[in-house]
């Protein structure tokens, strides 16, 4: 699903406007962005949590050459799904 379905599929169910629900979903994912950059998690109770998470830097190999690199160290993103979502992935007979 992507988010234009996303946004079709909660308008015909709620009955709202696609237009509005669309604003919502924006805004949504407005608020989570700049929460996760600002390093503070953003918590769903039953669904998930996305945090922000730090690699650090470390070394590899070109699988070209076989020559050494650095990977630098950076920051991701992290989605850990919460309790009731994992139960509803794993139940049996539902699709």
């Amino acid at each position: 699903m992507n988010k234009s379905e996303l946004i079709a599929s909660i308008a015909a169910k709620e009955g709202y406007t696609k237009t509005a629900v669309a604003n919502v979903i924006d805004a949504f994912l407005e608020e989570t962005k700049l929460s996760v950059q600002k390093g503070d998690p953003v918590q769903l109770i039953g669904f998930g949590t996305f945090k922000q998470i730090a690699k650090p830097a470390k070394t590899g190999r070109n699988p070209r050459t076989g020559e050494t690199i650095k990977i630098a160290a950076k920051k991701v993103v992290k989605f850990v799904p919460g309790k009731a979502f994992k139960e509803q992935i794993n139940k049996k007979g539902r699709k």
